[in-house]
């Protein structure tokens, strides 16, 4: 039977045996009973417990994988992946990427473990001459499974670039370098990656698949035997489980990612519209709305022909670091705050963390939208891009 995703969300993971409990039970244990006279399957529990399973198995069906990896956060399971790299190897990023791979690229490139490639993601031609490059570079004659790896993220974060995915994957593939895609913007819900051929998908569980900003957890999906024992052997030596707990808390959460995507989409949606109009108020200091989901968005035919949905996700450049604070002073229904992805709508200057790539505008704010009334976040923002305009000091020629 074909399940659809909506389906899966809910189903996958579950038990079907008689008299079992619907949902997993939690195992707090961190070490089994040993008998020498009888073999056993498990022995301490950084090795995996039982209580990770369903979400594993989850989140591979959904995203379409053989195996699914729970990591202690989102950036233990990238430092798993790119850990892979053999030293001299070549790593190939978006140039606008998440802040926390981004600082652990560049720490990593200057301890001279690989050669860093920066490119922007959705300049698909230059990409693919990059990723040419680094072929030859590496040469045919080196038989490491992972010699060079593109690591694709998209929509970009924050800057909300579109990457033509599938035409990136088929170019890697073509010339021997591993593809790693970032889903945790679009989430398997609206893209699926490992579709196309990538050979490991990772996501950042914290953001939208648990939904409720209560849990740090990461994972990492792949269809490939070899990658999956080398991950997991990553994992065990480095220690980098989840706790018990949060796996049960985050997998409560996926259950419901299906609807709180829908709901924040929507009201993602509404509020780009009416803010663009805001960048002809003059009482208001906003410059620009980036929406994958606005026609005026640079990828938005790539968009609308590669994803499933446009996403929650909003950037506001308001062109001044001094105005985007004074919104963010002046919100009441948003919450001011890192992250993304839980049912209660953030917003965040990027630029306040040293580690933000300089290319990101220090007027930026980034939207997180929720699940809260749309109309009310809307009167919020534009109350509080009004009520910065009118505290900004005043200009003179």
């Amino acid at each position: 039977m074909t399940q659809n995703q909506r389906t899966r969300v809910v189903a996958a993971g579950r038990p079907h045996e008689p008299n079992s409990p619907v949902n997993p039970p939690v195992d707090f244990t961190s070490t089994y009973v040993y008998r020498p006279s009888v073999e056993y399957p498990r022995v301490y529990a950084r090795e995996g417990i039982p209580s990770f399973e369903p979400l594993e198995q989850l989140l591979a069906e959904l995203e379409g994988g053989e195996h699914g990896l729970l990591f202690s956060s989102g950036l233990s399971a990238v430092s798993a992946v790119i850990n892979q790299l053999p030293l001299g190897g070549h790593l190939v990023i978006p140039k606008h990427a998440y802040m926390g791979y981004y600082t652990m690229a560049q720490q990593m490139a200057a301890k001279g473990l690989f050669t860093l490639h920066r490119v922007d993601i959705a300049q698909t031609d230059e990409v693919i001459e990059t990723l040419r490059e680094v072929a030859a570079a590496v040469g045919s004659e080196d038989a490491h499974p992972m010699r060079a790896l593109l690591w694709i993220e998209s929509p970009t974060n924050p800057m909300l670039e579109v990457a033509d995915v599938p035409a990136l994957i088929a170019a890697a593939r073509e010339l021997g370098i591993t593809t790693a895609v970032d889903n945790t913007f679009a989430t398997p819900l609206r893209q699926n990656p490992l579709a196309s051929g990538a050979d490991v998908v990772v996501h950042s569980v914290t953001k939208f698949l648990s939904g409720h900003s209560d849990v740090i957890m990461g994972a990492a999906i792949t269809s490939e035997e070899s990658l999956h024992s080398a991950l997991h052997g990553h994992r065990n030596l480095h220690g980098t489980i989840p706790g018990p707990m949060e796996v049960f808390l985050a997998l409560r959460g996926v259950r419901t990612l299906a609807v709180r995507l829908d709901a924040a989409e929507r009201n993602a949606e509404y509020l780009a519209a009416k803010l663009q109009k805001l960048t002809h108020d003059d009482d208001a200091p906003l410059i620009a709305v980036s929406y994958p989901g606005l026609t005026s968005h640079a990828q938005h035919e790539r968009a609308k022909a590669l994803l499933g949905g446009f996403g929650a996700i909003i950037t506001l450049d308001t062109g001044r670091r001094e105005a985007a604070d004074a919104v963010l002073e002046a919100l009441k229904v948003w919450t001011p705050a890192t992250s993304l992805g839980g049912v209660e709508s953030l917003a965040e200057r990027r630029r306040r963390h040293p580690g933000e790539p300089d290319t990101v505008p220090e007027g930026l704010i980034r939207l997180s939208v929720g699940i809260e009334d749309a109309e009310d976040l809307y009167e919020d923002l534009a109350q509080a891009l009004r009520s910065a305009s009118s505290s900004e000091p005043p200009s003179f020629a």
